[in-house]
């Protein structure tokens, strides 16, 4: 089983969408923070917000772990079926014999 891309891989692709977002805000504080004279209250407030989301996208569990909970269920229930198939066969007490030596 492969590892996915980079690129394809979809925490780093909103860990891109975060920070890219945070660019274009940072770009906007600039001229709001002279206007406003504010300070570095604003960037600072980006900067956390754009930490929060990518500590947030990093520490959730994966779509990997889903599918491994699925799979894993999926064969829980083929096993459940084996047994009930099993346990409702007829029990035999001899095995089944392919030929009867009795008629050569």
């Amino acid at each position: 089983m492969g590892q996915k891309s980079a690129k394809s891989n979809s925490k780093n692709r909103a860990t891109a969408v975060i920070w890219g977002s945070a660019v274009g805000l940072f770009a906007l504080c600039i001229p709001l923070t002279a206007v406003a004279k504010s300070g570095p209250i604003l960037p600072i407030l980006v900067m956390l917000g754009a930490s929060s989301g990518t500590a947030a996208v990093w520490l959730t569990p994966g779509q990997r772990r889903r599918e491994e909970t699925l799979a894993l269920k999926a064969l829980e229930d083929r096993v459940m079926n084996l047994e009930t198939i099993y346990t409702s066969l007829p029990d035999f007490e001899q095995p089944p014999q392919l030929l009867n030596k009795d008629r050569y």
